[in-house]
Formats: C-alpha cells, structure tokens, sequence
C-alpha cells in the first residue's frame, strides 16, 4: 500500500473521529517553530527559535542565512517540542507544515523536514497557508470563537480585511494595493534610524510623542476596504529630509506616533467598515501588526461601540509561530485537506478565497 493510500485511510479515521494531534512545523521567514497542537486548539507545546539577532546586524532578514539557520535548528525545535509535550512520533496523528506564502528558502527547509517526518511515520501531511494560520491563533485564544466574524490581518507582508464565513472558508473584502502594514512600519523605522526589528521598537517609541505633529496624507482608493501605505511613506521620507537638509533636528517620537496614527486609523477605519456593513457578529485581528498596542487599543474601543466582541491573539501569537499552523492544519484535515510528498513551496501563496 503506497504512502497516500495509507495517509488517506489514517485520515478518514480522523475526520471519523474529530480529534488529532498534530504536530506543525513554520518557517516562512526568520522564525524556525515547531508546535503540537491538539484539536485545533489545545498547544501541548509552541518552541520557536528566533534569529533577529542574526539579522539585527544587517537591518533586516537576509534570506540565505534565514534559510541555512533553519536547517540548523529545525530537528533540535521539532524534538524540543515532542519533549516539552512529553510525546513521541508515534503518539502523533498528522504532520502539518506552512508552505507558503514566505521565502522560498526559509520554506523550503520546513516542508523538507514536515515531508521526511510524514513519510517516515506514515503521518498524513497537511498543507498550510500562513496568512490562514496567523488567523486561527485565535481559535486558540479564544474557545468561544467561532465563524462567522470579519479578521483584519496585519503582517510585515499583507494586510487583509477578510470575512471568514466558516472554518478554512473565506471571502477578501480588501487588501493593500502597494505596501503591508507592517513593511511600512519597517521601513519608517529605518528611516528614524530604529533599529531592527523596526516596528515593535516604533510602536514603544510613539508613546513618546505627538500624534497630531505631522499631517500626513490620507489615500483616496475605489475599495471600499482596501489600503494604501506607500503614500505615508513617502511623505514621512521627505519630511525627514528635509530637516536633516535644514541642518534641524529629526523629532523621531512625533513623526513616530503620527506615522502610527496613520497607519492604525486605515486599518481599523477599514476592518470597522466591513464589520458594520456585513452585520458581523464578531471582530478578530491577526498577524504581527496584531501586536501594535495602538491598534489594539483602537480596535476593542471601536468593536465595542458596534456592540460585538473583538478577539485578538496574545503577543506570543501575535508573531511568526507554529501553534497557529497547527490549528488551521485540524480544519484542514477534518475537510479531507491532505498534501503528497512532492510538496512544493509556494512563496506566493494567496489565501484561499
């Protein structure tokens, strides 16, 4: 009996059953994770091994050292995760691994090591997208969650408003149509001259400053919920030199939390927009842009005046992890979701709509 045949049986047994514990492996970008994940939303276990300090030294994620220290760390996290769980392989229902969208690299490693494991334990594979998962970290954090809901997702590579009307089942009500919401924050940290990891260390640093201190430009789009950023950007960029042309000082903490103020007022303008217009019953934020204390504080105040509950992740997966894969790969199993061994990485990667 060949491999698929086998993973296909194991898997209608599941999906029989309702229940799975899988283990996850993420690796899309700068982060090498590894998670066991029970049911889509109990974590047994979460290790990630971080590489920003790597990466600090150059002021941004150098792809093939991303990728090379992902080959270095992926057994020793997949085992720390089977210790910390306090299982092992064979305790295991399914393997399931992010494929895309990321660095093709990064990628590369993760669905090697998933499919090695798969195929070597006779594990059904489970394919999963990575916008997808940042989404079902809050099926984790919330047990009472459940679609439907409209998710605003924020990360270094998108910004999504997007309407989940079932588990694995979704409808892109708008996206950004230049810069992610996280890349502009990135890239207005360097041009502060804030070190990497940019955003994070901007959002601390506008709580310093004046929100009101510089008028930047509010974009004109056709969607109803899509972004724009790049215009921001530009103009935060000019401003900057001028004053440096000037021979004036660069007020970083005012031109940090007004950049924030921008960005933050699209996004929730935006994901506010859809909830009201489409009768959302819920709110839900995701991806690492989740973790901006300004948008949190701004989304929670604007779900409560629409009368409905707004979710967000904790910190901890808020960030690049791989419990939120392991919870997005159960529903994906439970629909008969499985992938074969020649697995490809996909960098390019859409939600599936």
């Amino acid at each position: 009996m060949s491999y698929m045949e086998l993973a296909r049986i194991k898997a209608d047994n599941l999906i029989s059953a309702r229940h799975a514990r899988i283990l996850a492996i993420e690796s899309s970008c700068d982060e090498t994770a590894a998670a066991i994940v029970e049911d889509g939303r109990t974590v047994l276990s979460n290790v990630i091994a971080s590489q920003v300090e790597t990466h600090a030294l150059y002021g941004g994620v150098v792809p093939e050292i991303a990728s090379r220290q992902h080959i270095e760390a992926c057994d020793a996290v997949v085992q720390r995760a089977l210790d910390d769980a306090n299982v092992r392989l064979s305790d295991l229902d399914a393997i399931a691994v992010t494929y895309g969208p990321g660095l093709v690299g990064a990628l590369l490693v993760g669905v090697s090591c998933a499919k090695a494991l798969a195929y070597g334990a006779n594990l059904p594979l489970i394919p999963v997208n990575h916008i997808e998962g940042h989404i079902c970290a809050n099926y984790i954090a919330h047990a009472d969650l459940e679609p439907p809901f409209i998710c605003l997702v924020a990360s270094g590579g998108h910004s999504h408003v997007v309407e989940v009307t079932d588990y694995g089942e979704y409808r892109l009500r708008g996206n950004t149509l230049d810069d992610a919401a996280g890349e502009a924050f990135d890239k207005a940290a360097r041009v502060l001259s804030i070190p990497y990891p940019g955003g994070p260390l901007l959002d601390k640093l506008a709580w310093e400053g004046n929100p009101n201190a510089l008028a930047l430009p509010k974009p004109r789009l056709e969607g109803r919920y899509d972004f724009s950023f790049s215009g921001l950007k530009t103009a935060l960029i000019n401003r900057v030199h001028q004053l440096h042309q000037a021979g004036q000082d660069v007020p970083a903490a005012d031109i940090a939390a007004s950049f924030r103020k921008a960005v933050v007022d699209q996004l929730v303008s935006k994901a506010l927009l859809a909830a009201r217009e489409h009768g959302a019953k819920a709110l839900a934020v995701a991806g690492g842009v989740a973790a901006n204390s300004l948008l949190r504080q701004e989304l929670t105040e604007g779900a409560q005046k629409l009368r409905i509950p707004c979710y967000m992740p904790p910190l901890s997966l808020c960030t690049d992890n791989a419990a939120m894969i392991g919870s997005a790969a159960f529903w994906q199993l439970l629909r008969g979701e499985l992938a074969a061994l020649d697995l490809n990485a996909e960098p390019g990667l859409e939600l599936p709509v």
